[in-house]
């Protein structure tokens, strides 16, 4: 199954699709047509907290005052256990009828399954001109359409202001040797410098695929949508880029069992709280920051700049990893289903999602309500990257992905090398 590459704002390419799948913490399933035309539409949501989950209740409601006949019926659920439950769904049947998703190889694992409708001609066309072709292409599998997006999720380095300038940092860093002297003056300071939630593995994976776009050529990261080949070695160049840099000691104490997002010892409750100065993350990250600093108000001193140059390397100055965050209808889902995406995808609900998620959303005529001071830069860097890989994990499937997480956790305990990394990875793209 072809997974098409995406385009995204500007001139930037998205060159693989990431996933995280919503599950339901409770009993749910399909919604469907009851008595008197009346129908029950279920959405399972990852916003489990704060103006997120308000929002999906807001949207919920309001679709319902415009369509009487119709109840969305919204579970939350916490991220971690998104792709869990929904596999379970998945194997199940019981599918939900609208799921959080964000293309690529788990998609189109659930696609091949039978279980995700196609939106290709169901899509109102104010929706598509609104959004352009770049997110879409996010969500498409041999030439359809599966998924509405909702936000554009670009990453990079968010900072701690504040904490800089108390370590006397005067600059963003440039390059890794920038980076690794901001540490030390850090580490001199009493400050922890980089806070890493490792215990869920994929924030650590980060790291390294971060190091990989700046090692592999951008036909390298593209190829591994339809072929993933782990020979190049670029792969093994990134792996050592990493292994050096952790050597260094960057990361909080503890970051082993740091989890990402859950309460105020999580990597980002940890920046949230100042008791680090950096975190390594995707746009999403401002708005769960927020929600975790002792006021539960944004992050004043936040600021963000791109993961630093590595010299030597065959990836494109500029070159950035992100994700596309969006829904999508079960195969068996009423009419409603996509009704209710093309309602949430109009101007003013995507303003409120950006405001509500603190994020950029996917409709290019809602990004005026983008005014967070740190994502404003991570817009402006997101248009001109040259391309943009999405995240690796998800974009090569549960079974690679979950290898290449466990082996940069490995490394960094101590209990791997950067060539048991490489060759991990490799071994689980030749299992399929």
């Amino acid at each position: 199954m072809k997974i098409r590459k995406a385009l995204t704002a500007g001139a930037a390419v998205v060159a693989l699709g990431s996933l995280v799948l919503a599950g339901c913490s409770g009993t749910s399933g399909g919604g469907g047509e009851g008595e008197g035309g009346e129908t029950t539409l279920t959405m399972w949501h990852n916003s489990t907290t704060g103006d997120g989950k308000q929002y999906w209740e807001d949207a919920a409601a309001a679709f319902n005052e415009a369509n009487p006949e119709v109840t969305v019926k919204v579970t939350s659920i916490q991220n971690e256990d998104m792709d869990g439950k929904l596999q379970t769904a998945v194997n199940s049947g019981d599918m939900p009828d609208v799921f959080m998703a964000r293309g690529g190889g788990k998609l189109a694992d659930i696609v091949d399954a039978g279980k995700v409708k196609d939106l290709t001609d169901l899509i109102d066309d104010d929706v598509k001109a609104a959004f352009g072709e770049a997110p879409f292409s996010a969500f498409t599998v041999d030439g359809k359409v599966y998924g509405v997006p909702s936000a554009v999720l670009p990453g990079g380095i968010f900072y701690s202001k504040d904490l800089f300038a108390q370590a006397g940092i005067e600059s963003e860093p440039a390059s890794v040797a920038e980076l690794e002297d901001a540490v030390e003056k850090l580490k001199d300071a009493g400050i922890a410098p980089i806070a890493l939630g490792a215990k869920d593995a994929w924030p650590a994976a980060h790291w390294y695929y971060f190091f990989a776009v700046r090692a592999c050529g951008q036909d390298v990261i593209e190829n591994l949508a339809t072929s993933p080949d782990f020979t190049d070695q670029c792969w093994l160049d990134a792996a050592d880029n990493l292994n050096d840099f952790a050597a260094t000691e960057p990361y909080n104490d503890g970051f082993l069992t740091t989890t990402a997002q859950q309460g105020a010892n999580s990597s980002a409750g940890l920046v949230a709280n100042h008791q680090a100065a950096m975190e390594l993350m995707g746009a999403w990250d401002v708005g769960v920051i927020a929600g975790l600093t002792p006021d539960g108000e944004p992050l004043a001193d936040l600021g963000w700049f791109p993961f630093p140059e590595v010299d030597g390397g065959d990836g494109a100055p500029g070159a950035m990893m992100g994700g596309v965050d969006g829904y999508s209808c079960s195969t068996d889902s009423p009419a409603s289903c996509e009704e209710f995406l093309n309602f949430v995808a109009s101007k003013d609900w995507q303003e409120k999602y950006a405001t509500a998620f603190q994020t950029i959303p996917a409709n290019q005529d809602a990004t005026g309500a983008v005014t967070d001071p740190s994502l404003v830069p991570l817009m402006e860097a997101y248009g001109k990257a040259p391309y943009v890989s999405l995240w690796l994990d998800t974009a090569l499937g549960q079974n690679v992905g979950n290898a290449l997480n466990t082996g940069v956790v490995e490394m960094l305990a101590g209990q791997g090398d950067p060539q048991k990394l490489v060759d991990s990875i490799a071994n689980a793209a030749a299992r399929g």
